[in-house]
C-alpha cells in the first residue's frame, strides 16, 4: 500500500473478495520527507500514514517494511550507473523486478503469505493448458503491463492485480474509494521518478555524478557547443541543447548519440533518429520463451504506443539476446530502455535495449 488511491482500492477489493489481506507499506527512502511535493515523489511519512489510515478503514492489519537499503542498491544505484554509462533506464521496471516481486515477494512467502497484491492495472490469466499469462488491463488507457513485463511465471503465480480486469475510469476508482470511506480518494497520483521528488532528474544526477564538461558535435564531428555532463541528455531530446546557432537548413536538431567514453553528445536532424532494428539483452519471459522468430507488437516506453516487429531470441532461454526488426522505422529509441513484446494483449516478455540500427547511416566523422 503506497498511500495512494489505487493500492487502497485494490486492498479493499481483495479483502471484500474474501482474501486474508495484510497491508504493507514499503519504506524505500533512507531519509523520508514529511510531505510530498504535490503529485511528485512517494514513500514520504505522509504516504505511510495515508496507507495506515486506509488499512484501518478496510479493517486489515498494517505494517511498514524497511527495504530502503535494497531499493538503494538495486534501483537507485542502478539508475545512476546506467545514466553514467550513457543509457536511459526505467527505474519502475527495475523496482517491480527487484523489489516488489522479488525482495517483497520473497519475504511475504517466507512469512506464509500466498501473493503480493498491488494497484497496478494489468491482468493475470490462466490459459487452456494451465499456464499463467500476463495481459494488458481491460482499459488500455490505464494499462501498466509495460512496467510489469519483467515478471516471470513464478512471480505471476504469486501476483494479484484487482484493478486490471474492470473497465472503470480513474474518476470511478476515486468515487469507489470515497464510497468506501477512504480518505485518499482525492489524493493526486504520483508522477515522475519516485526517488526524485522535485522532478529534476538532471540535478539529481549532477549531485551524484558531478559535472564534466564535454563537447556537443554534429554528425561530422564539428563542435557546436559544450555541456556539463553527457548524462544530462537522452536520445531524441530536442530542448535544452544550448547549441547557440541554428543548423544550415534551419531545422531543429536532436540528440542522436551519447558517448560516455569521450563525454561527447552528437546531434543531428530528426530523420537521423529513425531506427529499423535493435539488439536487446537480459530477456525475461512471462512464461515459456519463444523458440524462434515471431511477429509481435512492441512497446518501447511506459506511455508509448505499439509498433509491429519481428523478434527472435538468440542464445537460449536463460540469457542471450533478443534481436528485433521494426516493420516501420521508429524514433527516440535509446539503449537502456526496455522493449516489451506483446501477442495481442498477452505480454510475451521484455528485454533491455543494448544497441540500435539506424535507418539512415550516420555521417562519418573526419
Amino acid at each position: 500500500m503506497s498511500g495512494g488511491v489505487d493500492s487502497a482500492v485494490a486492498a479493499a477489493r481483495a479483502a471484500e473478495a474474501g482474501h486474508d489481506v495484510t497491508g504493507v507499506h514499503l519504506a524505500l527512502s533512507a531519509n523520508p520527507q514529511s510531505f510530498r511535493t504535490g503529485a511528485r515523489g512517494c514513500c514520504t511519512i505522509e504516504d505511510s500514514r495515508d496507507a495506515r489510515r486506509a488499512a484501518d478503514v478496510i479493517g486489515i492489519p498494517f505494517y511498514v517494511w524497511d527495504l530502503a537499503e535494497r531499493f538503494r542498491e538495486d534501483v537507485v544505484e542502478d539508475f545512476i550507473a546506467e545514466y553514467e554509462a550513457g543509457r536511459t533506464p526505467n527505474p519502475c521496471l527495475r523496482c517491480n523486478e527487484k523489489i516488489k516481486f522479488a525482495a517483497l515477494l520473497d519475504k511475504a512467502l517466507a512469512l506464509g503469505f500466498d501473493a503480493v497484491c498491488t494497484g497496478h492495472y494489468a491482468t493475470v490469466v490462466r490459459d487452456d493448458n494451465g499456464v499463467l499469462e500476463l495481459h494488458r488491463a481491460s482499459d488500455m488507457a490505464k494499462d501498466q503491463s509495460y512496467v510489469l513485463g519483467v515478471l516471470d511465471e513464478r512471480q505471476l503465480a504469486h501476483a494479484m492485480f484487482p484493478l486490471g480486469d474492470t473497465l472503470t475510469t480513474k474518476d470511478e476508482i476515486r468515487a469507489e474509494a470515497e464510497r468506501r470511506g477512504l480518505a485518499v480518494a482525492k489524493k493526486p497520483d504520483s508522477h515522475d521518478i519516485c526517488f526524485i521528488a522535485d522532478g529534476d532528474t538532471q540535478g539529481f544526477l549532477s549531485r551524484h555524478l558531478g559535472t564534466a564538461e564535454g563537447d556537443i558535435v554534429d554528425e561530422g564531428g564539428q563542435k557546436l557547443g559544450t555541456h556539463e555532463g553527457a548524462y544530462g541528455f537522452t536520445i531524441g531530446q530536442r530542448k535544452g541543447l544550448r547549441i547557440g546557432h541554428p543548423a544550415a537548413d534551419g531545422k531543429p536538431r536532436y540528440v542522436l548519440d551519447i558517448s560516455p567514453v569521450n563525454n561527447t553528445v552528437t546531434v543531428g536532424p530528426v530523420e537521423a533518429l529513425d531506427v529499423s532494428a535493435l539488439t536487446a539483452i537480459k530477456p525475461r519471459w512471462c512464461g515459456a520463451a519463444p523458440t524462434g522468430p515471431g511477429t509481435y507488437t512492441a512497446q518501447l516506453r511506459a506511455h508509448g504506443g505499439e509498433t509491429e516487429v519481428t523478434a527472435e531470441p538468440v542464445g537460449g532461454a536463460d540469457g542471450g539476446e533478443l534481436r528485433v526488426s521494426f516493420a516501420e522505422p521508429v524514433r527516440g529509441v535509446a539503449p537502456g530502455q526496455a522493449i516489451v513484446l506483446y501477442d495481442g494483449t498477452r505480454v510475451v516478455g521484455s528485454a533491455t535495449i543494448a544497441a540500435t540500427e539506424r535507418s539512415r547511416p550516420a555521417v562519418q566523422q573526419a
